[in-house]
């Protein structure tokens, strides 16, 4: 695969605010955040903390209330909703802790999906999958659906599928929660992998041993940034 120019993220001054019948709920608050390309952050925190929500709000899944979205230099919060899609296409890769695979489509057309939707040609999404398949150990797997496969493969096959645009970023919510301890470390590894290839890697997790493994920690409480801690 040719690399990737990796994501830089800057947020700026992030609301988000939920409407539950007369009440407001303040999932992100006034957040202010600088990923620098080429990152591996773990985002930790309880429950209602603003993880999910700012993961949805980095893939573009959400919009803030108000505040500033810069991805690559580039404010993505003012891009309309088709444009916003072409960068989550392009640029983001998403791998989710329930896989997220679509069922009734075997494992090598779940991995070409996002080509199909980009309106790459079959030829290109062939030879892409092919390789996706040798790289991911799935090559004998290539023609099983989901409900055919453990969860280990299932979550490579999301895997294979986040990375298949090549993308700058991916975002991984819980991505072994799921998974028995020995699966979940060859499943970690893999995306490790990626990232030492560059890609920046932004993880939730509730695992404080997994958390330890990022080369920074952002530890969330009620929708604010409390610890922000880097390992060097």
């Amino acid at each position: 695969m040719s690399p990737v120019t990796p994501a830089q993220i800057e947020l700026a001054g992030i609301e988000r605010v939920f409407h539950l019948g007369d009440s407001e709920v303040h999932a992100l608050r006034n957040l202010n955040l600088s990923i620098a390309a080429g990152e591996y952050v773990a985002v930790m925190g309880p429950s209602g903390s603003g993880k999910s929500t700012l993961l949805n709000l980095l893939g573009l899944l959400d919009r803030p209330n108000t505040g500033l979205y810069r991805l690559e230099g580039r404010d993505v919060t003012t891009l309309s909703p088709d444009e916003q899609a072409r960068v989550r296409s392009q640029r983001i890769g998403f791998v989710f802790q329930s896989f997220h695979l679509v069922p009734r489509l075997t494992a090598a057309e779940n991995i070409a999906l996002p080509m199909v939707l980009a309106g790459l040609a079959p030829a290109q999404r062939a030879v892409r999958v092919k390789q996706a398949l040798k790289d991911y150990g799935l090559e004998n797997r290539a023609d099983h659906r989901p409900d055919e496969l453990s969860g280990g493969q299932r979550q490579r096959v999301a895997i294979a599928r986040a990375t298949i645009m090549q993308p700058a970023m991916i975002l991984a919510d819980e991505p072994t929660g799921n998974l028995d301890r020995a699966t979940g470390e060859e499943v970690i590894r893999l995306l490790e992998g990626l990232n030492a290839s560059g890609v920046t890697l932004i993880m939730v997790t509730h695992d404080a041993s997994l958390g330890a493994r990022a080369h920074r920690q952002l530890l969330m409480e009620d929708g604010a940034v409390k610890q922000d801690h880097a390992r060097h």
